[in-house]
């Protein structure tokens, strides 16, 4: 059975919680979750910095459940169970818990990177099959794909196209 990490913001578009995703991204989250619950197990960490973020934006209680709630609650349910959620160890080397030795040992990522996105790449990192992460909402991504992949960290880019779009919009505001 195949691995992936899923960035939470996956599960926010799902939930119609990311206003500069339009419809059909939506659906491309939906899709994506969909089969992750079918197919393949989430990576998950045990000191559950993951699951804490997951819990901090979305209500798996919530009736009706969003689909992303739902997909929560279905990991919730599943956490012993290898066939929906792999576990991995993270070891955090600073007092916030945003920095790990899982990360990469790589200066210029790791001074460019996100604080609060590292536990995703170090969950990816120490499972043995280096999983996909799944994103779809943060364009910042886009600029750490490549050293990612240096490192044999894969991105899964839904929405590509859009959130191509919305990270050109960032640059060029920034350059004024």
């Amino acid at each position: 059975m195949s691995a992936i990490v899923i960035d939470t913001n996956v599960l926010l578009v799902a939930n119609g919680l990311a206003p500069q995703m339009e419809d059909p991204c939506r659906l491309e989250c939906l899709s994506r979750l969909e089969n992750a619950r079918r197919s393949e197990s989430v990576v998950m960490d045990r000191q559950n910095l993951i699951l804490d973020e997951y819990h901090n934006k979305l209500d798996p209680n919530q009736r009706p459940p969003g689909p992303g709630d739902a997909f929560l609650r279905h990991l919730l349910q599943n956490m012993g169970n290898a066939k929906h959620v792999a576990q991995v160890d993270l070891t955090p080397i600073n007092r916030e818990k945003t920095d790990f030795r899982e990360f990469p040992d790589d200066q210029s990522l790791r001074d460019e990177f996100d604080p609060s996105d590292r536990k995703f790449v170090a969950a990816s990192n120490t499972h043995p099959q280096k999983p996909h992460i799944v994103e779809a909402a943060d364009s910042k991504w886009l600029n750490w794909e490549l050293l990612l992949r240096a490192h044999g960290i894969q991105l899964e880019i839904l929405c590509r196209e859009k959130l191509e779009t919305v990270h050109a919009r960032k640059r060029k505001r920034t350059r004024k």
